[in-house]
Order: structure tokens, then sequence, then C-alpha cells
């Protein structure tokens, strides 16, 4: 069977009645869920799962992984006009989506996270389409010193990409792997640095940090605030929506540099769709020659990681149903419901089931089309949130944070949690330390450990397991090139100002 053959199987799946009204249902559930702050797609994915026990294997994962990437789309909504990022993956999309708001270009922001978004997840879905053997064959080269060189990059990419001073920002990221280490040890199973609360041991949720750092202290900042300065002065036209010539001009190479990006990203197992962003917005900040428009409203720092954001999350399909492992906890989730559904993902699973997995790679290319068909005319009222006065905006905001929190697992304790950090989040804007950078080491600092103790146990303790095998040696190298570059570009900048004092 070749491509052609199999698409068109899929194509026939994928646009029956029964799939198309779950691929509806989905990503219309999934830009909602985007878009409302603190929910997020993972517990949305948790709380409906039995609901996919009534339905047919393919479109049960139809539906899911509408929700999955649905909310992609609308995670960027309440990232760009309310400094909230609806998903993790969102979190990089505040630094110069809401500052694009506060500038009076949030519809420019919005159709431009809207385009990359489609430009990335279509961008994932072809190369799901038509590399994904090989590909899952490069990811089964990884393994846990090859996971612990690239999370380094990861990290050291992240305080190098810090808004303002690198030092501040790796101080955030030994803050995000200290938050990280919080709960059981997955090992010996002693409980660490919990304090005696045992709400902590399983961790601390992302989502509980996420929603503090961002929304509470974004509600925080803003109270007592009786108008909105240049916000409320908003052009709705459609043509003040269109991004500028030079809007379309910056954005070009970004779309493809965070696509690549995402797309490699998303294919390693573990990673999600979240690293890819934190990576594609340091490289861009990296390689512009204006690195200082950064955080101040630059449409680079929006269509990178969104289109980084959306590849991932299609690629990410790829070790889930060629290697049963998946790519992040959303799909692992989905993971779960094909095997309830008695389906073993896995290298058989393409040649056992064609109709599942060429119905869903086409149901993802449908359903990128939908959202964009649906995003592009919404974008007006999306914006037309601004005009709420934040008397009647944030306590709903706080509302939704509430609940979403407690959602996740019903407890009261992650709310008191969520307005702890929410606090913190605050005293981080007033002596201006980064977030993102926290965020990343939070991710991942578990994942970190956890290879590095492998990876140790492997050698029997010798480090230069990390150096003797030719990928993970090949991205330790990549991050000793990084940290040469930035101390030669920050030598020559104190230089070049010596020599304008002189």
């Amino acid at each position: 069977m070749d491509l052609i053959d199999n698409l068109s199987l899929g194509f026939s799946v994928a646009l029956s009645l029964s799939a198309l009204t779950y691929c509806v249902i989905g990503i219309t559930l999934g830009i909602m869920i985007g878009v409302l702050p603190g929910i997020g797609p993972l517990a949305t994915v948790g709380m409906l799962l039995p609901l996919t026990f009534y339905a047919p294997p393919t479109e049960a994962i139809i539906m899911l992984a509408g929700i999955y990437y649905g909310s992609m789309y609308g995670g960027s909504t309440a990232a760009i006009l309310l400094n909230l990022p609806g998903t993790a993956g969102a979190a990089v999309t505040c630094l110069d989506g809401h500052p694009m708001a506060r500038d009076g270009r949030a519809g420019v922001a919005l159709f431009a996270t809207t385009v990359s978004s489609f430009f990335g997840g279509l961008c994932g879905i072809l190369i799901l389409a038509g590399f994904a053997p090989l590909l899952a064959a490069v990811a089964l080269n990884f393994g846990s010193p090859e996971y612990f060189a690239l999370m380094c990059l990861g990290l050291l990419a992240a305080a190098l990409a810090g808004d303002g001073s690198p030092s501040r920002a790796l101080a955030m990221i030994v803050f995000g792997l200290l938050l990280g280490v919080v709960g059981t040890d997955v090992n010996s199973g002693v409980r660490r640095f919990i304090f005696g609360f045992v709400h902590l041991s399983d961790g601390i949720n992302l989502v509980v940090v996420t929603t503090g750092l961002f929304g509470i202290a974004e509600v925080i900042a803003n109270a007592g605030r009786i108008n909105r300065g240049g916000l409320h002065k908003l052009d709705l036209r459609w043509r003040a929506l269109i991004p500028t010539r030079d809007d379309f001009r910056r954005s070009m190479m970004p779309a493809l540099r965070g696509t690549s990006i995402g797309a490699v990203l998303g294919i390693l197992p573990g990673t999600g769709a979240a690293l890819s962003t934190f990576v594609a917005y340091a490289f861009e900040r990296r390689v512009s020659k204006t690195p200082e428009r950064f955080g101040k409203g630059a449409i680079e720092g929006v269509v990178a990681p969104e289109s980084a954001n959306n590849s991932a999350a299609q690629t990410a399909f790829i070790p889930t149903l060629s290697l049963g492992i998946p790519g992040d906890a959303i799909v692992a989730i989905m993971l779960g419901a094909l095997i309830i559904h008695g389906v073993v993902p896995g290298p058989r699973l393409i040649a056992d089931h064609p109709e599942l997995f060429w119905g869903l790679t086409v149901s993802f290319l449908i359903g990128n089309i939908l959202l964009l068909l649906l995003n592009l005319p919404l974008i007006g009222l999306w914006v037309r949130i601004l005009a709420i006065p934040y008397g009647i905006l944030y306590p709903a905001i706080l509302v939704f944070i509430c609940v979403g929190v407690y959602s996740i697992s019903n407890s009261a304790f992650d709310v008191l949690l969520a307005v702890f950090f929410g606090a913190v989040g605050y005293g981080m804007r007033l002596a201006r330390f980064p977030t993102a950078p926290l965020l990343l080491g939070l991710v991942l600092g578990p994942l970190l450990e956890q290879n590095l103790r492998r990876s140790m146990m492997l050698s029997r303790g010798d480090p230069m397991i990390f150096v003797e095998r030719p990928i993970s040696a090949a991205i330790l190298a990549c991050s000793v090139l990084l940290v040469v570059l930035f101390i030669a570009g920050a030598v020559r900048r104190r230089r070049r100002a010596a020599a304008g004092e002189a």
C-alpha cells in the first residue's frame, strides 16, 4: 500500500459523518478550554475520557486529539489578551503577545498565532504522514544520556533567552529545578521537601504554578486600576487585523524555524510541546539582529513558539502510535484510551490498524483547516474581551482559575498553592525576574533527574557515558557552543560600550 492508497483510506474514514462529528466536538471543546484560563487540555481530556468508552476507537481518539491540538490554538488567546496562558505551551506567547495587545495590536497578534499555528500543524501532519517510520527509528536511538544532554541544552537556551540579566534567568531555572524535586522520589519512594504537606507527595502541578505566576499575578498587578490605557482604543475592522508587510517579512523565517524545532522535539518521547516553545523562542532571540525587541511586542516572539507548539503537537503522535511511548501527559491519556479499546500502540499498529492511523492523520488535517476557518472570523470577538472593565473581567478570571485549579485533583490545597505562586509571581514582577525559565526548570527538573540517575546507573557511575555516545556528545557540544557564542557576544557588546564611552 503506497502513500496515496493510505491517504485515500484515511480520507474515507475521516470524512465519515461520525468521524467529522467527533472531530468538530473535539476542536470546539479544545478552543473553549484553551481560551478559558486555568482548566487546560490535560484536565479536560482526563475528564472526558469516560465518554469515549461508548465510541469506536478511531472516533474516540479523533475527539481527544481534537481537544489536544484545538487547545493549542485557543491557549494563545488568553495569553495575548490577558497575559494568562490557557495552556503551558502558551506561556511563552505571553512574553511578546501581551505587549502587542497593550500596544493596540491584539488583532494582529491573534491573526499571526492562528496562521502560524496552522502552518506548524500542517507541516507536522505532513511529517507524520510521510516520515513516521523513519523518524520513529531516529527516536529509538535516544537513550537517557541523550535526553539528559537535550534537557541541559534547553535549560541553557532558556537562561540565555531570559528577559533581562542572564544571571536572573539562571536563578529562575534553579528555582524551577528545586520546585521539580518536591514530591516522591520515583526510585526510592521517599517523600522529599514536602514539609509535612501530604498534598505535595505527587509534586507541584505545573497548571497550579502557571495559573499562579501568570493569572493571579496579573490580577494583583492590575488591582485598583481605573482604566486600560491604550487597550480600549482598538480597531476591530478586518483590515486592521491583517499584519503589515513588515510583519509578514519578519514572520516567515521564524515560522519555518519554529516549525522545524517543534517537529524534531515533538518526535522525542517525553519532551512534549511546551519544551519546543521555549527552545524556539530562545533560538529566535539568539539569531535576531534586534534581540532587544523581544519581550516588548516582537511578532517573531509570537510566531516562532506558536508554530513550534502546533508542529510538536502533531509529531508527538509519532512515538505514541509507532512505539507506544507517549510524547507528553495528554498523549499518554490517549494511549490509555487506545489500550482500553483493545488497540495496542507499537510498531504493528500501522499494519494491524491502518484505518485508525491514517484516519487519525487525515482528521488532523481536516481539524486544522476547521480551526483556521473558525479562528479567523472570531478574532474580532476575542479582541472585544479587552473592552470588558477590569472590575468585571478580573473577578471572573479568578473564578475560572479557582475552578480550573480545583478540578485538577479536587483539592482546595491546590487553590491556596496557586494563590501563593500568584504572590510569588507578583514579587518576581517587581524584582524584574523572568518567569519563563522557572516554568522550564519545573517541567524539565524531574525528567532531568531521572535521566541523569538512569545514565549513571547504566555506566556504573562513570560520567563519560555522556561524551562516549555520539548523539549526546553532539548535543552537549551544541550547549558548549551556545555558551561560547553568548560570552563572545557579551564581550563584543562590552567592548563597544567601552569604545562609545571613550
